[in-house]
């Protein structure tokens, strides 16, 4: 299949697309970052067969060619190559381990894998400890400590302070020894991080 550069005025929409709910925004970030990795597939005619979305995205991001690839198929054929595209990719799940490596491997590119900041919240977050565990929620702050407190606008930069400062979640224990509550232990020896900065 021979891939060309074309005018993004002469690519046909279909007309008839039972796709809807398009992800316009992800797919014209992922191509801004990557550039344009999958052609649009089309019929002779010029009409899209695969990669509606990525059409729709390249007029909102102002391109004025895109890649093309023309399809030998019957119009039968290419009515079910449409659906099918659409169908596999909505049997696909994640390994959601593997998926957290990946992830993790990713700073500062985040914002370009397509998941919304609360997906990336939910599948980077810590493990919640054993209700045994024995460890303290933090260490307090008194009146005579000095302190500096950081604020996070959004979930991408309090994932990256996780990592940074290495903070683990931890278990507060009532007298009896027995859970109480759980969360990011958020209190840091200033000393010791000015330390490890200056090695």
């Amino acid at each position: 299949m021979k891939v060309k550069q074309i005018n993004i005025d002469k690519i046909i929409p279909y007309h008839n697309n039972p796709r809807k709910n398009q992800a316009i925004d992800k797919v014209a970030s992922s191509i801004n970052e990557y550039g344009f990795q999958q052609p649009i597939v089309v019929d002779s005619n010029m009409v899209v067969i695969v990669g509606h979305t990525r059409l729709l995205a390249s007029k909102k991001l102002g391109l004025k060619k895109v890649p093309i690839a023309i399809a030998d198929l019957s119009k039968s054929q290419a009515k079910a190559y449409r659906l099918a595209d659409n169908r596999t990719n909505e049997d696909s799940s994640w390994d959601e381990e593997l998926l957290k490596g990946e992830l993790l491997d990713l700073e500062g590119l985040l914002s370009s894998t397509g998941f919304e900041d609360k997906e990336l919240a939910k599948l980077l977050e810590e493990p919640e400890p054993e209700d045994d565990a024995d460890i303290i929620f933090s260490e307090e702050i008194g009146e005579t400590n000095n302190y500096v407190v950081l604020v996070f606008k959004n979930d991408i930069d309090w994932l990256s302070a996780q990592t940074h400062f290495n903070l683990q979640t931890v278990t507060s224990k009532r007298q009896n020894g027995k859970a109480w509550s759980k969360g990011i232990g958020r209190v840091l020896d200033g000393a010791k991080y000015l330390t490890e900065l200056n090695k």
